[in-house]
């Protein structure tokens, strides 16, 4: 090692790769805003389109004063209204100071601690923070609708900061409803909040695309509603002639997007309802993505026990393989000990109602260690069978507070050691073998009492007897 140098450690390294690609992301913004500045407009058509914009423009130069940031970020429309007085030029980029701080290459081996810039102009200040008369007074003052110096326009800010009135004032003054940003986004793709749905229905009423393809994933906009659970878009889009079985580049559709996204227990009813949405415009309950998976296998796994339902209802196959072999019983399963509260026994329950394949039996103790904190998703599995070989390792796979939470239903079944099933569950799975896949067709149909359908359904008891 030469005298003086010293050994970078793999998370110097690391960082240094970092601060490279922020680097060559910097000067690519840097020379986007140079081209910007030797020119009148980013799109001579927006140009022409926009009547109500003053015809002398100026090219947008670069303003670094203290005093119009902080006007332009307080909404001070008074201080505006002095700074920017008729015949003067609104078309800015502003280079704002502050931020986090970040170890920038300053060239000849030498790196310096520094704010982070991003280029922005005065419109998407104001658009991205819902100051309207103040928008309103720049877009007088000749403001350039379509610039985009970092990226992305003021039309992008305003519709992914939800503020609707700036959306509307923006189009009206010839704002490029189907603007790409440089993440390959259009106005819609960043409608993803339920407060957007304002902004979503001004940009389609000024002709946004309604299958404008985003460039990274290939989304369309109903791509978006769905995997964000947005029940008023996803309506919306529908109404606008959205096509509900579009494929993006990991080959789901709008209704595998909306089952393959991770759902909160207070998510579930917004999902439902969006996938129930797509159902009734014709969605294909039987679309794959890339490795196979069917809108059942994600609702299995992101354990929403209400669109497993939909999707049984509507043809969906409960025994459809995916390319690792796994059928969407395997998917419930090894989530059931993270999705308590999502009632994964109705999931499991329903499943085996409409014939799925069952855990080989001398697995069963892995699934009661790993589903111990779900009773009745065990009550209903083990219910499945007509003889079960209940060994000592059964009682060693759950754990003592679980068992000493759930003491009666635990000892209900360490009993069947010495204990045959009972002759009234002997008869339940005789019939549901003879029915196999047309149990929740059958069943309800039978002149029985409700307790009796119920049993033969799997209801929840408590036990295993």
């Amino acid at each position: 090692m030469s005298r003086g140098s010293f050994v970078f450690t793999p998370m110097a390294l690391r960082s240094l790769e970092l601060d490279e690609d922020m680097l060559e992301r910097y000067k690519y913004k840097r020379q986007l805003a140079s081209r910007q500045l030797n020119s009148y407009m980013l799109n001579r058509e927006t140009r022409d389109r926009a009547p109500l914009r003053s015809s002398t423009i100026l090219p947008p130069a670069v303003c670094q004063d203290v005093v119009v940031q902080n006007a332009l970020y307080t909404g001070d429309l008074e201080a505006m209204q002095r700074l920017f007085p008729r015949g003067s030029t609104a078309n800015l980029i502003i280079e704002p100071q502050g931020g986090d701080m970040r170890w920038v290459a300053r060239g000849e081996g030498l790196w310096s601690l520094t704010y982070e810039q991003e280029l922005t102009t005065p419109l998407h200040i104001t658009a991205g923070r819902g100051f309207t008369d103040c928008l309103r007074l720049l877009l007088q003052r000749g403001a350039n609708v379509d610039l985009a110096p970092g990226g992305t326009t003021a039309l992008h800010e305003s519709c992914e900061n939800c503020q609707p009135e700036c959306t509307r004032l923006l189009l009206i003054h010839g704002a490029n409803a189907n603007a790409v940003s440089e993440e390959g986004l259009m106005p819609l793709h960043v409608c993803t909040s339920p407060e957007s749905f304002e902004c979503a229905k001004y940009l389609l009423q000024y002709g946004a695309a309604i299958s404008g393809r985003s460039v990274e994933e290939n989304d369309t906009p109903l791509h978006v509603a769905a995997r964000n659970g947005l029940q008023d878009h996803t309506e919306l889009y529908l109404r606008y002639g959205a096509a509900v079985d579009k494929q993006n580049d990991e080959g789901l559709t709008p209704l595998n997007a909306a089952c393959s996204q991770p759902q909160e227990v207070q998510d579930l009813q917004r999902y439902f309802k969006v996938c129930q949405l797509l159902l009734e415009a014709g969605a294909n309950v039987h679309s794959l993505d890339q490795d196979k998976h069917t809108p059942l296998h994600m609702a299995c796994k992101n354990a929403n026990p209400d669109i497993v339902d939909l999707l049984l209802a509507n043809g969906a196959c409960v025994n459809n393989m995916d390319y690792g072999g796994e059928a969407p019983m395997h998917n419930i399963l090894k989530v059931v000990c993270y999705k308590v509260l999502h009632q994964p026994e109705r999931i499991v329950r329903a499943l085996l109602n409409y014939g799925s394949i069952r855990v080989w039996p001398g697995n069963l103790p892995m699934v009661l260690r790993h589903c111990s904190e779900s009773p009745r998703t065990i009550e209903v599995l083990l219910n499945a069978y007509s003889h079960l070989k209940v060994t000592d390792t059964w009682a060693e796979s759950v754990p003592a507070e679980t068992f000493k939470e759930h003491k009666e239903f635990y000892e209900s079944i360490f009993s069947l050691a010495m204990t045959p099933r009972s002759l009234q569950h002997l008869a339940r799975c005789r019939l549901r073998n003879f029915l196999a896949d047309r149990v929740h067709k059958i069943v309800p149909k039978l002149d029985l009492p409700t307790f009796i359908k119920n049993y033969l359904l799997l209801e929840f008891r408590g036990y295993i007897h």
